[in-house]
């Protein structure tokens, strides 16, 4: 009977030719739970696809804003715009409305040779600024009668117009662009009641009495 050596555990024999690493038991087969693993993924690659849609559903939520706050402040500008142009006009409008009575002292003036010197300068001057401002000078004598435009102060008939006529501007009209000042103040003139017909009876009668002596002579119908 031998006797074993205390303290020394027996190692299994090792073939000749093998290195240690073989000697050491080989690790166990993988459970079952670790083959489990590829639906985890599954699982989890389903929930990241999850918060992709919820976030590319919150972007464009938020890119609708965007374009509509973008769209809101471009109308806010243009009102602005357009309330800013209005506003200056109506100053401009006022101003130039306080000036038209000098305006209609030196035509005045003017008219009656009296725009002469330092004067004449000055009101050139105006003339120009104004001009530059955008005010516009209308009313003409002989142009038809607009009641949008003109202000009738005096009413006459004559025979030799047609259709209501502006026969003297009594106050020039102003205008700035489409906006009207003041309109021009003028005298007019209508076709003389029952001129024409009468113009037409005479030019008949003495149509017909020409022809009346042309068939005389010539021995026309009177003759048979």
């Amino acid at each position: 009977m031998t006797e074993e050596t205390p303290g020394f555990d027996e190692k299994p024999d090792v073939p000749s030719g093998a290195s240690p690493d073989d000697a050491e038991p080989k690790a166990a087969a993988p459970s079952s739970e670790e083959g489990a693993a590829p639906a985890g993924d599954a699982s989890e690659n389903a929930g990241l696809v999850a918060q992709l849609d919820q976030v590319r559903t919150a972007l464009n939520e938020r890119t609708a804003d965007l374009q509509r706050l973008q769209a809101e402040y471009q109308n806010y500008r243009r009102r602005v715009e357009r309330d800013r142009v209005a506003v200056k006009e109506v100053a401009v409008a006022n101003l130039l409305s306080e000036l038209l009575p000098m305006l209609d002292d030196i035509g005045r003036a003017r008219e009656h040779g009296e725009l002469v010197g330092g004067f004449k300068s000055v009101a050139e001057s105006l003339e120009t600024v104004i001009a530059k401002m955008g005010l516009q000078q209308f009313g003409k004598e002989g142009e038809p009668f607009d009641p949008t435009i003109h202000e009738a102060l005096m009413h006459s008939y004559a025979p030799d117009v047609t259709e209501t006529t502006c026969v003297a501007i009594l106050q020039p009209g102003y205008r700035i662009g489409e906006r009207t000042i003041r309109p021009a103040r003028v005298a007019v003139a209508e076709p003389q009641p029952g001129a024409q017909p009468g113009k037409a009876e005479e030019g008949t009668e003495a149509k017909d009495g020409s022809d009346s002596a042309e068939n005389k002579e010539s021995g026309g119908p009177d003759e048979g």
